[in-house]
């Protein structure tokens, strides 16, 4: 959200204020839009974990202070529940072998957080949305104590004004015709903590923005479809990767009526293309009151005619609390600012080596959709790729996307056919080395040939354990402990033994 919030409780004038100082950040990034110029500078990349915390049983462990005082290092930071922490990786270029290290990097440091953490008694999970999670953990008292946590669920339903209703028609798993619905309500924003995520940055210069979060989007289902890891929540089994309705719905500030009136949802994946980041960060200011109003003294424009780097904290803020799966970024350095795409649709896990294998699929195939002469996004009504993510969370492998050229097309046969072929070109304009390139998307490829991504492996396998007479809750807890053995390993999730089998170590 870009800093601390301080303030637990704002006034009608705070919210005036608010708007009036956002507007004024908006006329600054104009100015500083305007006087961008072309660059040949190399994008950097940059990448975001979040984690679950887990106990002896599997059960969320309610313990990421302790958790993160053991692990000791600036790269983990807390996030909303007590069950989760997140690790930044630091942003680097892509040439060469950088992936490579970049998959070493983040390897080394979530072992190493991994033992520090089990001393404070909770393992680490990379998965979409913990299975063993139920209603009873998202109880206000499980929220982590950061004071921005506990003034944005009192905003959220003081917007809102009443409960919030979780509702989600499950896909029904394997062997079975009818799925599974979670229908509750909740007094508190924590279903949110139950959405892990793995989020890509990418930093690109202004002129190259639009066209970036413009590819972007239309990958946005590909990306969902074939790396599902998010099948179960709260007992039920739901949607391949439940994160996307869940998300939306736990923090949803309108009510029925507004929802019927067309109000749109803070959780967004947007209404049209783009020319410019100017646009996303206008559509924020015009369509979305403020959440937390908290204000500077400083005047955007004032700084930047001294020649300083403007901090445009307002704006920040309030970009920080409408959460677009392709959100716009704009940051600071001590001397300069930047602006950067941030991928939000992807869970987390199931390995590291699938989390590098996603990241190299996004960023090679981002890049060559967004340096096509006649972009094929101008040929793709906004409307089909935002049915698409929907399609590609739902059903995972399963779905039915469309790609401007293809018509309606299978996930699997889209990137083997379509895809893989530009995130080669892509990541050979990057000058990532062709070994390594080969390397990881060739995991995609073979997880696209399979079939077998993380939400599948999890429902084959809890549907084998039930098969063999055990009642759900212990399924998942079964299924979550295998899933950890294998997530430690370095065989992505589509080499993974057939659920029900007995792991080896050979």
């Amino acid at each position: 959200m870009g800093r601390e919030v301080t303030s637990l409780v704002f006034t009608r004038r705070d919210r005036q204020v608010f708007r009036e100082k956002v507007h004024a950040c908006l006329d600054a990034l104009a100015d500083l839009l305007a006087d961008e110029r072309e660059s040949d500078t190399e994008p950097t990349v940059g990448l975001e974990v979040e984690l679950n915390l887990v106990d002896a049983e599997c059960n969320p462990a309610m313990v990421n202070a302790s958790a993160l005082e053991a692990i000791a290092d600036p790269a983990y930071q807390t996030e909303l529940g007590q069950f989760n922490i997140e690790v930044n990786v630091d942003p680097r270029t892509l040439d060469g072998d950088n992936l490579a290290i970049l998959e070493g990097e983040l390897r080394r440091t979530l072992n190493q957080a991994d033992g520090r953490a089990a001393a404070a008694g909770g393992r680490l999970a990379m998965i979409g949305i913990l299975p063993t999670l139920r209603k009873s953990h998202l109880q206000q008292r499980w929220m982590s104590s950061d004071p921005r946590y506990t003034a944005l669920d009192q905003q959220i339903f003081a917007a809102r004004g009443e409960d919030i209703e979780l509702d989600i028609a499950g896909v029904p798993m394997p062997g079975h015709h009818d799925g599974d619905r979670l229908a509750v309500l909740t007094d508190t924003i924590l279903a949110e903590a139950a959405c892990t995520s793995t989020q890509l940055h990418l930093q690109v210069s202004a002129h190259e923005f639009g066209t970036h979060w413009n590819s972007a989007q239309m990958l946005a289902g590909v990306q969902v479809a074939i790396a599902a890891n998010s099948p179960f929540f709260a007992g039920r089994a739901l949607w391949h990767e439940t994160r996307l309705p869940l998300f939306e719905q736990a923090t949803d500030t309108r009510p029925l009526e507004l929802r019927n009136q067309g109000v749109r949802p803070r959780v967004w994946f947007g209404e049209r293309w783009i020319s410019s980041i100017f646009d996303l960060f206008e559509e924020n200011s015009r369509y979305f009151p403020a959440l937390l109003p908290e204000c500077t003294d400083e005047d955007p424009r004032a700084v930047i005619a001294r020649g300083g780097t403007p901090e445009l904290a307002e704006l920040r803020m309030h970009n920080g609390t409408i959460y677009r799966w392709n959100r716009p970024i704009y940051d600071t350095t001590d001397t300069d600012h930047h602006l950067r795409l941030e991928n939000r649709v992807l869970p987390a896990g199931p390995t590291v080596r699938d989390t590098v294998a996603d990241a190299a699929f996004y960023y090679g195939a981002v890049r060559a959709l967004a340096a096509e002469e006649r972009p094929a996004w101008s040929r793709m009504p906004f409307e089909a790729a935002a049915a698409n993510l929907q399609e590609g969370a739902r059903h995972g492998f399963g779905a039915r996307l469309y790609w401007p050229d293809r018509g309606w097309t299978s996930p699997s046969d889209l990137v083997l056919s379509t895809l893989l072929p530009l995130a080669h070109a892509g990541l050979d304009s990057l000058r990532v080395d062709p070994h390594v390139r080969d390397t990881y998307l060739g995991v995609i490829e073979d997880r696209c040939r399979t079939g077998r991504n993380g939400a599948r492996w999890q429902r084959d396998a809890v549907a084998a354990r039930e098969a063999a007479g055990e009642d759900r809750e212990r399924a998942l807890a079964g299924m979550v402990a295998d899933y950890l053995d294998r997530m430690h390993s370095d065989a992505p999730v589509h080499t993974w033994d057939a659920p029900g089998q007995v792991l080896t170590n050979e």
